[in-house]
């Protein structure tokens, strides 16, 4: 196999170590590609043998130790990856500067520690520079702004700190995704980030940023993906004023900002004609669901939860088409269900296509161990107005809703039953509809959502036997607490054989009596014509 030019061997179930003398045996290799199977051990030094090797691929595996100082003789590299594997140490080791090829390099889902190293400037061609979810530490180097070809800079998850402005964005006019989420990043956005024109995607959440945004943002034309949230950004009147000139912009989330401002009602605020997803999730505002978020007509998720918003729902809620996910939960919000919810095409098609165009997020929108909602099919069909101050009834209507994965009313003033047309929700996954004021039974019918995992009921007035089969074996007794009138297998108050609930007797009651005065009634009737006809007969004879 000396000729052998590639060597695919991704997406399998292979174990043991990478075999030492590959490079010897196949001295011709140009592509080595073992990601995604179970390969553990050490890096093998004897790669850095492939003297023709010019992509080398082994991420997500079980690869442990520090890169081999052997490896950085393989001179030919364009293309190194070892993401998502169990290698660590410090990047302090010069000889990787022989690697000047390289084009991408992806460390990143490891434990690499320490800064980075300013030799980071001497890769020219570098284009992809993927250091993301490791334990990184320091402030960025200068030298990476000599960098110039970068296209992507993916540094999220580290422990990275100090000022943005120590890299000058400026010269890299190809950078077209900045990820540094979730570090200690401090300051303000620098002024020359605004000048990388080719900015697609840019996420500075979770760090310590502080300021106004600058006007200058207006010059990222291509912006599409924004995500500011969990810094100490002020002024959101501004900055919606200024982000409204960002035309292309799809995705918007600037959560845990702005604390105890104002929701801006200004008529003015306009654009954001593309906006697919806005975020405005703790941001402690206060006012009302304001009127501009009515002309997102291109909005599918709106995330307006731990707020201090107050009044009612808008009844132009219907009015935005597209929209699928709703999360306005833990505000003051008052009012009943507007039965404008039932209108919305996204919630009751029977077309599951409802779910948004998986380019609009640039970057995985929430990252963590199982969590990477790039696929943009895992944001359920979702109605969440729970920790409120709703009133009224639940109304039957919501039975249309087919397409709802996740239903949510808890912690409100709601009353009367629970539906029965809630049985119609084939969909559902999650149905919350614990501390309320609901009285009645529970529609036995729930036991055939298939679908249902998470069921709350606690902490209402609810009575007779709880519903069993189906999903209903797999909750948890917690679910009916605080219903002193449920009774069931799971606890403590068992229902006996001809247990009955209060309003079910009621009914059958009801029934009783109107049978009883129904035969009283024509009773009478037929004695007063018998009595009628003798007295007929009497005359006559």
């Amino acid at each position: 196999m000396e000729n052998l030019i590639a060597l695919n061997a991704s997406n399998n179930s292979f174990t043991g170590q990478i075999p030492t003398q590959l490079c010897s045996t196949l001295p011709s290799l140009e592509v080595l590609d073992l990601c995604f199977n179970k390969f553990r051990g050490s890096v093998p030094p004897g790669l850095g043998d492939c003297s023709k090797l010019r992509e080398l691929r082994a991420g997500y595996n079980n690869l442990s130790g520090r890169l081999p100082d052997e490896l950085f003789n393989a001179t030919s590299l364009e293309y190194l990856s070892f993401a998502n594997n169990g290698l660590y140490g410090v990047l302090d080791n010069n000889r990787i500067v022989n690697l000047r090829n390289l084009v991408t390099l992806d460390l990143g889902g490891n434990q690499f520690s320490g800064k980075i190293p300013d030799y980071i400037g001497q890769f020219k061609r570098l284009e992809e520079f993927h250091l993301n979810n490791n334990n990184m530490s320091g402030e960025l180097p200068y030298a990476l702004s000599n960098c110039t070809n970068l296209v992507t800079i993916d540094l999220k998850s580290n422990k990275l700190s100090g000022e943005l402005s120590n890299v000058n964005f400026s010269k890299l006019p190809n950078l077209r995704t900045l990820d540094l989420w979730s570090n200690n990043f401090t300051g303000t956005v620098p002024e020359s980030m605004y000048s990388c024109s080719n900015l697609t995607a840019l996420r500075l959440a979770n760090n310590k940023l502080y300021g106004h945004l600058s006007s200058r943002i207006g010059n990222l034309k291509h912006l599409s993906f924004l995500s500011l949230g969990k810094n100490n950004f002020t002024n959101i009147a501004n900055a919606l004023q200024i982000l409204k000139s960002s035309k292309n912009l799809t995705t918007l989330l600037i959560s845990f900002n702005f604390k105890g401002e104002f929701m801006p009602e200004d008529d003015r605020i306009g654009g954001f004609e593309n906006l697919q997803v806005l975020d405005m999730d703790g941001c402690q505002l206060s006012g009302k669901i304001p009127l501009w978020i009515s002309r997102l007509t291109q909005l599918k998720m709106l995330i307006l939860r731990s707020n201090q918003l107050t009044g009612p729902i808008p009844d132009w809620i219907n009015s935005l088409s597209r929209l699928f996910y709703i999360d306005v939960s833990n505000n003051t919000l008052t009012g009943e269900i507007p039965l404008t919810f039932t209108e919305m095409p996204m919630l009751k098609s029977t077309d599951n296509t409802t779910h948004l165009d998986p380019r609009v997020f640039e970057l995985p929108v929430y990252t963590g161990p199982s969590l990477q909602y790039r696929v943009v099919t895992s944001f359920p069909t979702m109605l969440n107005l729970s920790n409120n101050k709703f009133t009224g009834v639940i109304p039957p209507q919501i039975g249309q809703l087919n397409l709802l994965a996740v239903l949510d009313f808890s912690f409100n003033k709601l009353s009367g039953q629970i539906p029965q047309s809630i049985c119609n929700l084939t969909n559902l996954q999650v149905l919350e509809l614990s501390s309320n004021n609901l009285t009645g039974a529970i529609p036995a019918a729930l036991n055939t959502l298939n679908f249902l995992s998470e069921f709350n009921i606690s902490n209402n007035d609810l009575e007779g036997p709880i519903p069993s089969g189906g999903q209903f074996n797999t909750f948890q007794n917690s679910s009916f607490n605080g219903n002193p009138k449920l009774c069931g297998s799971m606890l403590t108050h068992k229902c006996g054989k001809d247990s009955i609930s209060q309003s079910s007797r009621k009914k059958r009651d009801k029934k009783a009596v109107f049978a009883i005065a129904f035969g009283v009634f024509f009773g009478g009737i037929a004695i007063l014509l018998l009595l009628a006809r003798k007295l007929k007969v009497s005359r006559i004879f």
